[in-house]
């Protein structure tokens, strides 16, 4: 497609690479498009996943595996993207590294609740936190995001007596 287009525009300058030809610290020998035929498999499978743990939410253990599950298959589809390294190191970074580690010691706080404490509150709870530290994760790759957010919700929730 490349040359197709090369040879169209008349450019013989060099070839900048997509973020999706890049090479992914040597792990990933996906080619592009295999690497988008991932994401999307990983995404619509976190998402079937989120989706169909509304329909046992009764059953608050069976809902915090699916749910915890299929939230981590979609958050971790972008790495099939950019990449595991390049993926780890944007979790990681300065900004979102606080809500990076929220997030992951929730998902881990709810499958301890649900697998080995077996208490339906506690893991609504882990899960209602989940969610919570989810959103402001999601926040902080938009800029400005957390402090409109944070702006509002003192709007809001603020009183004076």
């Amino acid at each position: 497609m490349w040359k197709l287009n090369q040879f169209i525009s008349g450019d013989d300058g060099e070839r900048e690479e997509s973020f999706l030809e890049e090479e992914s610290d040597g792990i990933c020998s996906l080619s592009p498009t295999q690497r988008m035929y991932a994401f999307a498999a990983s995404l619509a499978a976190g998402l079937i996943l989120m989706f169909l743990s509304l329909i046992v939410f009764a059953k608050p253990i069976k809902f915090a595996l699916l749910f915890t599950f299929g939230n981590v298959l979609a958050v971790g589809s972008t790495a099939f993207l950019i990449g595991p390294g390049r993926q780890l190191g944007m979790m990681f970074d300065p900004v979102r590294i606080y809500a990076t580690a929220i997030y992951i010691g929730f998902v881990v706080l709810a499958l301890i609740c649900a697998l080995l404490i077996h208490s339906k509150i506690l893991t609504v709870f882990a899960i209602i936190f989940e969610i919570c530290a989810l959103i402001w994760y999601s926040l902080s790759y938009i800029p400005f995001a957390r402090r409109m957010v944070s702006n509002l919700m003192i709007r809001l929730c603020d009183t004076e007596l």
